[in-house]
């Protein structure tokens, strides 16, 4: 085994890096700091295009308090086999191609929460779009779907519910 025996001690370097270090960096390693700028920029506009998109996103666990507490609607949008499979209890199935703001089964939920899940989440934060724009007022969308829902270990009702 080799033990270090220097014990010169290293020279001082101050920490903080000064405007014309900075630059030389950036010359030096520019498609790194285009990469670097690019996802700063995506990064902000994904969080401000959040917080001025009209709906809100629900963990599982949250859902089922909304459901208890303020009697939300549910709807699945996905298709009629696979809400036959295995659907969140409650909830009502309407397919995206059906999907009406204005239907029956929606329009009387205008004052209610209105709780959108689909497979994964994505056709869901469409349908909530749409939902805000006909003057839904509580909207939310179950975040990562149905498989959300599996992942937090919930149960599922079969059938057609």
């Amino acid at each position: 085994m080799v033990v270090c025996d220097n014990r010169r001690p290293l020279p001082y370097r101050d920490p903080s890096v000064n405007f014309e270090e900075l630059l030389a960096f950036l010359g030096r390693n520019q498609m790194l700091s285009l990469i670097l700028a690019a996802l700063t920029v995506a990064i902000v506009f994904n969080e401000i295009s959040r917080l001025f998109r009209g709906f809100k996103v629900l963990r599982p666990a949250e859902l089922t308090v909304l459901v208890n507490r303020d009697n939300a609607l549910v709807v699945d949008l996905r298709p009629a086999a696979d809400f036959g499979k295995g659907h969140i209890p409650g909830s009502k199935n309407v397919q995206m191609s059906q999907f009406d703001p204005e239907s029956k089964q929606l329009a009387p939920a205008k004052a209610l929460p209105v709780v959108l899940v689909c497979k994964t989440g994505s056709t869901a934060s469409d349908a909530a779009k749409r939902l805000k724009k006909a003057g839904f007022e509580n909207v939310y969308v179950l975040d990562g779907g149905i498989g959300g829902w599996l992942q937090a270990d919930l149960p599922l009702a079969k059938g057609r519910g």
